[in-house]
């Protein structure tokens, strides 16, 4: 389905249905933006956490 017959659909729809969906919309937008912070965060304290998971006295757990 292409972006013009979503919008023909969207356009079929009631008012109050079209706030439904722009509602929709925007929640999927913003688990997006939601997911990407958090890998990027993510992302970060990689480099942060690399000396406390990286050194001799834990080399025992890394075996588990």
């Amino acid at each position: 389905m292409g972006t013009d017959t979503l919008i023909r659909k969207i356009q079929r729809l009631p008012q109050n249905k079209i706030t439904e969906v722009e509602n929709f919309v925007d929640f999927l937008s913003q688990r997006e933006q939601d997911h990407a912070l958090v890998h990027a965060a993510t992302k970060l304290s990689e480099s942060a956490f690399q000396e406390v998971w990286d050194n001799p006295d834990d080399a025992d757990y890394d075996q588990l």
